[in-house]
């Protein structure tokens, strides 16, 4: 039977036809992928069935009903609940009250059953084996723990039709493997899901049907078992992208660019590795594990209680993110939109942020050189494939994948000597993904010590030359060759090995 059917439907912004006459029938029990490059008009069909946006041509049928929403929570009174890509919790309330926002358990009074919302929000919480606590303020989880919140929040409203925009971008593995579980229980209870996502592997393991969109038009709905990931990148870039993650040579890499030695801080303790100029390290840890924490206090932004660094062989103290830039260390950050980019601010004056310093001539009038600006942002723009026809556009209007292709620019153009990458591919497209992995091969074989922290395992494995794993704040074990595979990496973040390779037995369950 057919839950949801989309006749025609066009969407217009300035200058833009975001989508062009788009047909989609959405069936009960199934799970249908929605993918297609940045810009091809994912989001925005999924807003207007999410009632954030109203079409500008067409009809959208629910249940055999014609409707038009006016709002997200008209959309919810038809039974549509939406995941969106960008949070939208509260930060100052619970994760309770977030959970049940506007649909708080009441007593007879009409006042807020505090102690049933703590139960409700709990048996969502054993859902997804998680360990946050219904009265934890949302702003002090983890981006991973504030996405399976918002999961939580959609799910427990029982939704006849259930809308997810990238729902792991945060997620670890472990949390991925539960929302699967949770989504095959909304198909045998005759639910409709629609799944938009740029990580292919994800589509083909959870979904039926694939519709691929490109500039705002569909180009093909096909079955999963008629077709397989290369033909699906190749329809939605238009041509064959070959291995995205490239081919590293085995050349020995034994020169130290940075020496970690003893650190502890909040969420790790006793930390000692090397960076070698010109290699790829990758660091893999389940949520909680201490992986971004880590890399934060190496590069200033936390604080550490011990520990040495070396850079080059020399001692440093890094204090704060100006010391390390200074000292050449880069992060391209977890979440671009939170604590990477100035969104309402142009693309120019994002991609010079970083040492702006450049950018005043050395007078007594220090004024800023516009001229440089301007001619900088542009190459940059040029360099990195950003798609703009103009740098003095708004970087928060951009697709995920050009947002993130303009802090990786930011970052590149000051060329640090190691450079830490936080999800570089987040909420990416599969050929941005391959760009944003070439500016990261190159980077490193220009001799740049590369640390690349990621929930995707794949990437781990497909571009990092050594892999380092943590469990509960420490180092429990380091791969290389053929080492780096999935069951290996996962059997070290799960604390079911130690750094010697034996089994840990403590935490066998």
């Amino acid at each position: 039977m057919i839950a949801l059917k989309v006749d025609g439907v066009s969407k217009f912004f300035p200058g833009v036809h975001a989508l062009d006459r788009v047909d989609f029938v959405l069936e009960e029990g199934k799970v249908h992928g929605l993918v297609g490059e940045n810009g091809a008009g994912k989001s925005t069909l999924f807003n207007i069935l999410a009632g954030v946006y109203r079409p500008d041509g067409g009809s959208i049928e629910v249940r055999g009903q014609q409707v038009a929403f006016s709002s997200r929570h008209d959309a919810m009174l038809h039974g549509i609940s939406a995941v969106f890509q960008e949070l939208s919790l509260s930060p100052n309330l619970s994760v309770a009250e977030n959970i049940f926002a506007n649909r708080q358990p009441t007593n007879r009074l009409g006042v807020v059953n505090k102690r049933s919302l703590q139960e409700l929000s709990a048996e969502e919480s054993k859902k997804f084996g998680s360990e946050v606590r219904p009265r934890d303020l949302v702003r002090s989880l983890s981006i991973s723990d504030q996405q399976t919140v918002e999961i939580m929040k959609a799910l427990s409203g029982d939704p006849y039709i259930l809308l997810l925009d990238e729902p792991t971008s945060s997620l670890t593995k472990n949390r991925v493997d539960q929302l699967f579980e949770n989504i095959r229980k909304c198909k045998e209870a005759g639910r409709a899901v629609i799944y938009v996502s740029h990580n292919l592997w994800e589509v083909f393991a959870i979904c039926d049907v694939i519709t691929v969109l490109k500039d705002g038009q569909i180009v093909a709905t096909v079955n999963k078992e008629d077709t397989n990931e290369e033909k699906v990148a190749a329809m939605m870039v238009g041509r064959e992208l070959g291995n995205i993650y490239g081919v590293r040579d085995n050349l020995p890499r034994n020169q130290t660019a940075l020496k970690v030695s003893g650190l502890t801080g909040e969420k790790f303790k006793d930390i000692t590795f090397d960076m070698h100029k010109g290699e790829i390290l990758g660091l893999y840890g389940l949520a909680g594990a201490g992986r971004t924490e880590l890399a934060r206090a190496i590069f200033g932004a936390e604080p550490l209680t011990a520990g040495e660094l070396e850079l080059d062989g020399k001692r440093v103290q890094v204090r704060s993110p100006r010391q390390a830039i200074e000292a050449g260390l880069g992060y391209l950050t977890e979440d671009r939109r939170v604590d990477g980019l100035f969104l309402q601010d142009s693309i120019r004056n994002n991609l010079v942020a970083v040492k702006v310093g450049d950018f005043f001539p050395k007078s007594i009038l220090k004024l800023r050189d516009f001229k440089l600006m301007k001619e900088t942002a542009n190459n940059l723009v040029r360099q990195y494939n950003v798609a703009t026809n103009t740098i003095e556009r708004k970087v928060g209007k951009l697709s995920g994948g050009n947002q993130q292709k303009v802090l990786m620019a930011r970052w590149l153009r000051i060329k640090p000597r190691v450079f830490f990458c936080d999800e570089p591919t987040r909420g990416v497209d599969v050929g941005s993904k391959s760009e944003i992995y070439s500016y990261i091969r190159e980077l490193a074989k220009e001799g740049a010590a590369v640390l690349l922290i990621s929930s995707d395992l794949r990437e781990i494995i497909g571009l990092s030359d050594r892999v380092l794993v943590m469990f509960k704040g420490k180092i429990a074990g380091e791969l290389r060759g053929e080492e780096k595979s999935e069951e290996n990496i996962i059997m070290y973040a799960m604390g079911l090995l130690n750094r010697k390779g034996g089994r840990d037995v403590d935490n066998v369950q």
